[in-house]
């Protein structure tokens, strides 16, 4: 009598010996990420001040804008936290208003000779105060709107705000945690793929020497990608969406950070997309032709999953659908480079990993 077939009798190790494999790469793993995230500690500080360097653009360009000196719609370039120079909106001309219109005044009282003093120095034409004047108080009316145009954006309006006391120290530990993972993810890499190398035979596993280059590529690649050039833009957009309701912003600490760490986390894993196309490819579960005729259903998926990854609005899914769907047609090049046998993913005409029946 025959047996029912076990998934580990023709492979190179046996059940246990996989779990112990297991065991041994999740413990190597969190002792490299431990590691990472001690020495994270250390200099978390830089890392939340670059942390903040996006959302300090947005808010000076939103703070901007609510003042005049620049239009939403001109400074595109803005949006990727890029300098330039910003332009003002071409003011429209109104009609004069009526005598019955209000006009909002502050009334302010300063010196006559400093005020002279300011004006000679400004403009040396204007004669400055005599030096036997002597001082007395006058009262100056300014247009509140004129006022507001010289007033410089306050540094308090451009920072993050904690609303409990242990926020900061929180958000701190937090940022070293992901910060540590991505320092220590190349030693979580390797040891990832070790416990599969573990299972292959030695042919085989030359794939983790070429795999293991490109995974880090695409994570970090992905993580780059997202804040340098989708969290500005996704921030510009929704700050200005707030102008448009016209609805003061305020940022804050743990929402902000949350969103600036875990977004580009997200993006370096979708952006393993061709490498777990090309491991399907290599176990047969699909091929290039399956690929390329379900590239419609694929694009719905992908578009499915960027709106999980992303936040609620449309611009951050849109700028991880379009990379994801080109990382697909990517996945597919690679499937067709080196196409596998049809009977056997690793066969090399000398050994196999599931011998078939008799």
């Amino acid at each position: 009598m025959s047996r029912e077939k076990d998934l580990f009798d023709d492979s190179t190790m046996s059940f246990g010996e996989h779990l112990e494999e297991l065991r041994k790469r999740l413990i190597l793993a969190l002792l490299g990420l431990t590691v990472g995230v001690i020495i994270a500690l250390f200099f978390s500080d830089r890392v939340m001040k670059t942390m903040e360097i996006p959302v300090k653009n947005a808010l000076s360009r939103y703070y901007k804008i609510l003042n005049g000196e620049a239009d939403p719609g001109v400074d595109l370039w803005g949006y990727f936290g890029w300098k330039t120079e910003l332009k003002a909106p071409q003011k429209k001309v109104k009609p004069e208003a009526p005598p019955s219109t209000v006009v909002k005044t502050l009334e302010v009282e300063v010196d006559p000779t400093e005020l002279l003093d300011a004006l000679h120095k400004a403009q040396p034409s204007i004669p400055a105060a005599p030096p036997d004047a002597k001082p007395f108080r006058m009262i100056l009316r300014i247009l509140e709107a004129d006022l507001q145009k010289v007033i410089p954006i306050s540094p308090t309006a451009l920072s993050l705000v904690a609303l409990t006391a242990e926020e900061a120290f929180m958000v701190y530990l937090k940022v070293a945690l992901v910060a540590g993972l991505m320092l220590s993810s190349p030693w979580v890499f390797f040891q990832l793929w070790l416990f599969v190398a573990a299972g292959l035979y030695p042919h085989e596993r030359k794939y983790v020497y070429i795999y293991l280059p490109m995974s880090l590529f695409l994570f970090f690649g992905g993580a780059i990608f997202c804040f340098f050039a989708v969290i500005p833009f996704v921030l510009n957009f929704l700050f200005d969406f707030n102008i448009w309701l016209d609805i003061t912003i305020q940022p804050r600490l743990t929402e902000y950070v949350s969103f600036v760490v875990i977004l580009p986390v997200m993006f370096g894993i979708s952006f393993q997309l061709p490498l777990v196309m090309l491991f399907l490819e290599r176990i047969n579960v699909f091929n290039v032709k399956v690929y390329r005729e379900k590239r419609r259903l694929a694009i719905l998926v992908i578009a499915f999953v960027s709106m999980i990854l992303t936040p609620s609005d449309p611009v951050s899914m849109m700028l991880m659908m379009v990379p994801l769907c080109l990382l697909y047609e990517l996945g597919i090049m690679l499937c067709a480079w080196q196409p596998q046998s049809k009977e056997n993913p690793f066969d090399d005409g000398k050994t196999t990993l599931i011998k078939k029946d008799a």
